[in-house]
């Protein structure tokens, strides 16, 4: 069953079981986990000087289809790894949804309105295929070593270091870790050998995912069903994948039999009734589940650190899963490194922990709120749901309160510690502080966007009309330990200041997005969070807002 070729990744033992060799020696980052999270935090790591050692008690992918929504801003991050163009690829691009009440539609949707964007609203490509695509990223890139079947089973942490007892098919061994980062998913077996709390909740409700291949002319949306004829009394999800595959999604209800619904039969039944008897396909993975709602806390505890679903778990529906384990990875790896590198305190790694269980909060209360209308939990919520389902056939003020999932946005954090304090002014729909630099085309021949201009470092974003008044010493003084770019975004494509990376907005789509005007500036992270915003240039106020973004000073 299935047509995916799993792949196998060959065990090597690892250097601390051959003899002679020194068990003492500490790595600066040891990943547990070498999924969607792991993999991507190694290769950020690596990719900026950081060596990084992954343990993954398995020697394949992810089984099964499981996290396929692939959003804009994990593309964006992926593609600054140099892996996202091999999954869009591959993937099904989309932008957007339909929502049905009955065979009726009631309204559709667009993930992305505006024209002008480097990457679609999302990639529909299963979770197999970006594991695969990430590990094979990782075999190009010096400084990472992936270990398979390599098991940790007791977590030691001390003062300066972590000690991390692994098994192994040649017996066990210990090795010491600067930093310990967990990544080992919703069952994190560090989570659990530390005894850390992880709150939340398990909902009644149950539902059916059934991954299968099938050919057949379907568009490139997301389809979603209230009541439909061929499942009257509950709802139903519709994706499609790579390789011909159908994601559907059967809301079962909270006294369905689980082991007699996920039967091939009992599948096969409820999808005949769906695509009517001519329908053939083959089945690729199927799967039970209930909604499930939790979070750590606190994502850093001493030098042990969780990321993606070992941290934080939510309900799929909304694709803020993966989506968010992504982002947590790309939050922590710059600190991480900076740290790492003598450059910033320890301290900073606490903004990771501040910005992430903030989204982790807010990922929950969105996919907590589609759990409640999706899944009424009394009889007077379904009695409310079902008048606005029947509103929203012809008003549309009730569409708005239609909730099938509210679909994965990075979260701004407006109040990290990081960020320096705004005067005063008059920013229209600009991005606050918090938010990620939007992105836009940056040539004539859309070949050079913002979002991969200002990857990976820190960066001055200033808009200016002319070369006059940018000074070609702003670098320098600056004054920061580490590598800043100063950019000067203009109309003018042949404009080019002295002392600055120019870019040119000639469409002027990353000037209105931003809502700048000349001396309009944003101080950028490395994660292309934007750190700070001034309605003039202001090096002294640059410089400082440039220190407290690396956790070395307050402002």
């Amino acid at each position: 069953m299935g047509s995916y070729v799993y792949p196998r990744y060959a065990y090597v033992p690892p250097p601390e079981l051959t003899v002679g060799a020194c068990v003492a020696s500490t790595y600066p980052v040891v990943i547990v986990g070498a999924g969607l999270v792991g993999l991507t935090l190694a290769l950020d790591l690596a990719l900026k000087g950081v060596p990084v050692t992954v343990l993954d008690e398995d020697d394949t992918v992810s089984i099964g289809s499981r996290s396929i929504c692939q959003a804009q801003r994990t593309l964006e991050i992926w593609h600054r790894l140099g892996v996202a163009d091999r999954m869009v690829a591959k993937g099904i691009t989309w932008d957007t949804g339909e929502v049905y009440v009955g065979d009726r539609q009631v309204y559709r949707f667009n993930m992305q309105p505006d024209p002008g964007q480097r990457f679609p609203a999302f990639i529909n490509l299963q979770q197999y295929y970006c594991e695969q695509f990430l590990v094979e990223r990782c075999g190009e890139v010096a400084g990472v070593d992936l270990r398979f079947r390599n098991k940790v089973i007791d977590v030691r942490p001390g003062n300066d270091h972590v000690a991390v007892d692994v098994d192994t098919p040649d017996g066990r061994y210990t090795l010491r870790a600067a930093w310990l980062v967990a990544c080992d998913g919703v069952r994190s077996a560090v989570r659990t050998l530390l005894k850390l709390p992880y709150e939340g909740e398990v909902f009644d409700d149950q539902f059916l995912i059934a991954d299968i291949r099938m050919r057949a002319d379907l568009p490139n949306i997301r389809k979603y069903w209230f009541y439909p004829p061929f499942h009257p009394q509950n709802s139903v999800l519709l994706h499609r994948q790579a390789d011909d595959v159908l994601r559907v999604d059967f809301q079962l209800g909270r006294d369905a039999d689980a082991e007699a619904e996920r039967r091939i039969e009992a599948i096969d039944r409820r999808l005949r009734i769906m695509f009517g008897p001519a329908a053939r396909w083959d089945h690729e993975w199927s799967s039970v589940y209930k909604f499930t709602c939790r979070t750590l806390p606190r994502f850093v505890h001493g030098r042990v650190i969780f990321a993606g679903d070992a941290a934080h778990v939510v309900s799929p529906f909304g694709a803020r899963g993966g989506n968010s384990g992504v982002q947590d990875a790309d939050n922590l790896g710059w600190k991480l490194a900076l740290v790492i590198q003598g450059i910033a305190p320890a301290s900073l790694l606490e903004s990771y922990s501040h910005e992430r269980v903030q989204a982790a909060r807010e990922n929950i209360r969105q996919s907590t709120r589609s759990t409640d209308f999706i899944t009424p939990k009394f009889p007077a919520s379904r009695v409310f749901r079902d008048a606005v389902l029947d509103l929203a056939r012809d008003f549309p003020f009730a569409r708005a309160m239609v909730n099938s999932g509210r679909l994965s946005r990075p979260t701004c954090c407006s109040d990290s510690p990081l960020h320096a304090s705004e005067a005063a002014a008059d920013w229209g729909p600009a991005p606050p502080p918090g938010d990620v630099l939007p992105d836009a085309p940056l040539a004539d021949d859309d070949d050079i966007w913002a979002t991969e201009a200002v990857a990976g470092r820190f960066a001055v974003v200033t808009f200016a009309d002319t070369p006059d008044g940018l000074p070609s010493d702003a670098a320098l003084r600056l004054a920061a330990p580490f590598p800043v770019a100063c950019i000067a975004v203009m109309r003018d494509a042949g404009a080019r200041p002295a002392g600055w990376d120019a870019l040119h907005d000639t469409k002027g789509m990353l000037a209105h997005r931003c809502d700048a005007r000349p001396g309009t500036t944003y101080l950028v992270r490395p994660d292309q969070v934007i750190a700070g915003r001034w309605r003039a240039l202001d090096l002294a106020a640059l410089a400082a807002g440039l220190r407290r973004a690396a956790g070395l000073a307050e402002e």
